[in-house]
């Protein structure tokens, strides 16, 4: 997933085969066009349904406030019968055609080149949902349209799955977004939590849990030790995934009665040098693309490292230089950013403005103004819907001289006034305008006091981005490579950075962290290392090169682990399997006629390994800089490169 993004016409990833499969391609290039068609009309079927014809908030009949407010922002505009009409005209579900409008007007006024792309047949629907669930909620519509753009032109002329473009979807957004992504973060880590549904089998239940992805990857990952170290039984038929299921059942329900041992879990963490000084620079654990204070927090909670701090900015601007880029397989807990959040668990508006440059006393005057916004907005609500600014029935004008019998039969007599002597028609339409004129200056004064909060609430949101920008984390997130952010970086950060690599050198986790020497520009993989070998290389002035080849059939220790940092995924196109742990290295060129060497070896999943051998018809060429061209039995061509860092 390429980090400089380049800008070709977007154009299908391969051409059209012949026979069947051929016909296959054309009917799947075919829903595409179909499926921006019936967007393009949806969109135009809703703007003929405008929402200015239905019942206003507030009248009887309407939309209840909790729906309306529940209702996504690109629906607000379009009357809430056109899902009805849908509904009719398909047959389909209320939620259904919900769905379909919010899709089609999604795709229309918020992601019009993807859906020119999809139009043309470069996408297919499969690649929408990444799109419509991670860029089309950005807010800024520059940073959005930008992020689109340079999407579709990544996608260009490869082979791309929904999986993979998820994949890089997430990594642009936390670089860009970083702060809508830290909030829904931390409004994620308060919704996690386990839930069960019936399966499609009856008597079956699935079992999900909300958790986040470090959490996550070290349950599976246990269970999938403990199941591993059942004794082996010829007479057990079970799978491995019916082993884990079988044990989390007894871990949790019977815990007492259990006679396995504790095991140990390995997460692979991959975390630019960036991320560890404080920077919002996305990261990895076991593959998944995760914000960077995610993998700080775990550090420090693995480590018990304490975390840096980023109070103090340099008080000279950071140097620049044009070397080569370093990324760590470990992290440095530090400070967070990110739109008030200061960590998972504090839900103050404002978060840790203090380490954002700005003085205490702002930071308490932002919070008490923002706290009573929020007091407010919930009194302005509770009257609402306490029926407190209700307008009474219009009283009927009649003269109460006329005759007894026509006042009987217009309405009925008004009911007395509480106190004082009775009042007429008139006297109370007075004084139902006074209360009026009363009401409409309160409501003036109450929203010109809401206009000025708000408008400190801004200030105070555009002082804190820019006291960020502007201090060691978002010097060190804006770097363009690794020495840069080490200068931009407080002396605080680069101290926690040496203590941690310190640290776990000597086995404080199960391997000692190691870094990843990339190409500033293209992001490949130039070396990996650890800090003995630094040191030493520094002592003995050799330097670093890529580790050598092994003269037998599997490769070295140092080999190995520089080939599956290199490749990380499955190389064939389109995977995103993990590069198992151990074996799956395949040689190109097979061995003894080629060499055990990094030129000469691709990290396969098992399917795709096996594959490569034993599918006729295939052909797999590596080229010396890492391309891995793959052709079909029917002349399709695809190729990989190796991911960058």
């Amino acid at each position: 997933m390429d980090d400089v993004l380049t800008a070709p016409a977007p154009v299908p990833p391969v051409g059209l085969s012949s026979g069947p499969l051929g016909e296959v391609q054309a009917a799947d290039r075919e829903i595409s066009r179909q499926t921006a068609r019936r967007a393009r009309a949806v969109a135009a079927f809703a703007a003929t349904r405008p929402a200015c014809a239905d019942r206003a908030q507030g009248e009887p009949g309407a939309m209840s406030g909790e729906r309306w407010a529940a209702r996504a922002e690109v629906l607000r505009p379009v009357s809430e019968w056109a899902a009805q009409e849908l509904v009719v005209a398909l047959s389909i579900s209320t939620e259904a055609a919900e769905a379909l409008l919010e899709r089609s007007l999604t795709l229309v006024h918020r992601l019009p080149l993807t859906l020119d792309a999809l139009e043309a047949a470069v996408l297919h629907p499969g690649h929408l949902w990444p799109l419509l669930d991670k860029v089309a909620p950005i807010a800024d519509d520059a940073v959005r349209a930008s992020l689109e753009r340079d999407l579709l032109a990544w996608m260009a002329g490869r082979v791309t799955t929904p999986a993979q473009l998820g994949d890089k979807v997430r990594r642009e957004v936390l670089k860009r977004d970083a702060r809508s992504a830290a909030d829904r973060l931390a409004r994620a880590i308060r919704e996690r939590g386990v839930s069960a549904r019936p399966d499609r089998v009856e008597g079956m239940s699935v079992v999900s849990a909300l958790l986040t992805t470090p959490e996550a990857a070290a349950l599976v990952a246990a269970l999938g030790a403990y199941a591993d170290a059942l004794p082996a039984d010829p007479a057990d038929g079970r799978s491995r995934g019916q082993k884990m299921a079988d044990c989390l059942l007894d871990l949790v329900l019977r815990p007492g009665e259990t006679v396995l041992p504790p095991v140990q879990v390995v997460l692979s963490v991959i975390a630019p040098l960036g991320a560890l000084l404080g920077g919002d620079q996305p990261c990895e654990i076991d593959g998944q693309v995760v914000p960077a204070e995610t993998v700080r927090a775990l550090l420090a909670a693995l480590t018990g490292h304490p975390p840096a701090t980023t109070a103090a900015a340099p008080a000279e601007d950071a140097a620049t230089t044009d070397a080569g880029t370093g990324t760590t397989s470990t992290t440095t807990p530090t400070g967070s950013r990110g739109g008030g959040q200061g960590t998972a668990g504090d839900d103050s508006p404002l978060g840790d403005q203090a380490l954002r440059g700005i003085t205490a006393a702002e930071a308490a005057r932002y919070e008490a103004e923002a706290g009573e916004l929020a007091a407010w907005w919930a009194e302005m609500e509770r009257r609402v819907l306490a029926g407190e600014f209700d307008a009474e029935p219009p009283p009927q004008f009649i003269d109460e001289d006329g005759p007894p019998d026509l006042l009987a039969r217009t309405h009925s007599a008004p009911p007395p006034h509480p106190a004082g002597p009775p009042d007429g028609w008139w006297a109370r339409a007075d004084r139902a305008i006074e209360d009026a004129g009363d009401a409409v200056l309160t409501a003036q004064q109450e929203l010109s006091r809401a206009h000025r909060l708000v408008a400190t609430a801004a200030r105070a949101d555009a002082a804190d981005e820019a006291a960020w920008a502007h201090g060691p984390a978002g010097r060190v997130t804006a770097a363009p490579d690794a020495l840069t952010a080490l200068a931009a970086a407080t002396d605080e950060a680069r101290q926690a950075l040496a203590g941690l690599l310190a640290t776990t050198g000597g086995g404080g986790l199960a391997d000692r962290p190691r870094l990843v020497l990339t190409d500033a520009l293209t992001g490949a993989l130039l070396g990996l290392t650890d800090l003995p070998a630094l040191r030493r290389a520094a002592t003995t002035g050799t330097g670093l090169s890529t580790p050598g080849p092994t003269a037998g059939y599997r490769p070295g220790v140092a080999l190995d682990r520089h080939v599956r940092a290199r490749d990380r995924r499955c190389r064939f196109p389109g995977c995103r399997r993990r590069v198992p742990r151990s074996g799956e290295l395949d040689h190109a060129v097979a061995w003894p006629a080629g060499p055990t060497a990094a030129g000469n070896l691709t990290g396969y999943c098992t399917g795709h390994h096996r594959g490569k051998h034993q599918a006729p018809g295939w052909r797999h060429t590596l080229a010396p800089d890492g391309t891995l061209t793959v052709t079909t039995p029917t002349g399709l061509t695809a190729a990989t490169t190796p991911p960058p860092y």
